[in-house]
């Protein structure tokens, strides 16, 4: 493990107790746990993307907003519903907030996951999908934002144009060179990791998989892993590219912690998501050094060069920045963890 972040949903809304949340609180604090984190060399800080939820829903204003406190920390999400995406100004947008961080945009795009509505993206005015979960439309708005992102020429110059004219092909503006390296594709299952391998992006793999065969779940993802791996050489990229695991891990340093996550672990789950039997993973609450025991025996975690942690957001800024802090010092190193710096 060379690096480690955290993912949040963003969740927003009522706490209990009459207590309320709102979308605002949810997008400052994150900010501000990002600038914590900043300072104590964690590496990323990424957002999920749900739609027609109180969830975080567009993320580049926030990702940008983060950029511009902070220094070193990655600013990213995990992942963007292409499905819903104006596939140019998503490159617009992505490239602005690449060039505003100085390249330190991970983009992470996908099908996206299960909605609380029914086919909401044709409510943004996307229809044509004949896939019933419109994972065909996701895959075309893909392609076309990766051709943007590459700066190809996408719409014929108007050679009688007051704002400079000329003819051939022009592409989007801004373009950021690197971004390209920094795409990531969230992958499900093997068969999707193998295709974002093939077409050269950045694997993203979360805490379930569409495969259930009884295999633990750190060993069908470290397989989907491999499968990533062995497509994008076989399609002859250059370098090597990076991969992504998330967890839900909670170091017991306090009462409070206790309160909270004692008795949270659990082994592998067995459910159907989009009416698809899915392995989900299990969740770590322990004292730190047995996690670290734990943690090394988890293969995918040990293949994968970057480690997103699952926060409970609602919790608040003091004390995500508390767990975040306790897993730095306490058990990343013995992982191979090492802060970033200036």
């Amino acid at each position: 493990m060379q690096r480690f972040g955290t993912l949040s949903f963003g969740h927003y809304g009522p706490l209990g107790g009459g207590r309320q949340l709102t979308a605002a609180d949810s997008m400052l604090q994150a900010i501000d746990l990002a600038q914590g984190m900043d300072e104590l060399g964690v590496n990323g800080a990424y957002f999920r993307v749900h739609h027609f939820a109180r969830q975080q829903s567009s993320p580049m204003p926030l990702l940008a907003a983060i950029a511009a406190r902070t220094r070193r920390i990655e600013v990213g999400t995990g992942v963007i519903d292409m499905r819903y995406e104006n596939p140019l100004y998503l490159a617009e947008e992505a490239a602005s907030v690449d060039l505003i961080s100085g390249g330190r945009l991970a983009l992470g795009v996908s099908r996206g996951s299960p909605e609380s509505v029914v086919r909401g993206f044709e409510a943004f005015g996307y229809t044509g999908s004949r896939d019933p979960r419109g994972a065909d439309l996701a895959r075309e708005h893909f392609e076309l934002f990766l051709r943007a992102v590459e700066g190809e020429g996408l719409a014929e110059r108007d050679l009688a144009s007051p704002f400079g004219g000329g003819t051939g092909l022009q592409r989007v503006e801004p373009h950021s060179p690197g971004l390209r390296s920094r795409i990531w594709w969230g992958a499900g299952n093997r068969d999707s990791a193998e295709w974002a391998g093939r077409r050269g992006v950045n694997l993203m793999s979360s805490t379930l998989l569409t495969e259930a065969d009884g295999t633990p779940f750190d060993l069908l993802q470290a397989q989907q892993i491999d499968a990533f791996r062995a497509a994008w050489r076989e399609a002859g990229h250059d370098g090597e590219p990076r991969v992504s695991v998330s967890r839900s891990i909670f170091p017991i340093t306090t009462a409070e912690d206790e309160m909270y996550f004692g008795g949270r672990q659990d082994g592998d789950q067995i459910g159907v998501i989009d009416g698809i039997r899915s392995t989900f993973g299990k969740t770590y609450a322990a004292e730190p050094d047995v996690l670290v025991e734990q943690l090394k025996e988890d293969a995918a975690i040990a293949s994968a060069d970057t480690l997103m942690l699952t926060i409970p957001s609602q919790l608040g800024v003091e004390f995500n920045l508390r767990v975040i802090e306790s897993f730095a010092k306490l058990v990343a190193p013995s992982l191979g963890w090492e802060p970033t710096v200036a």
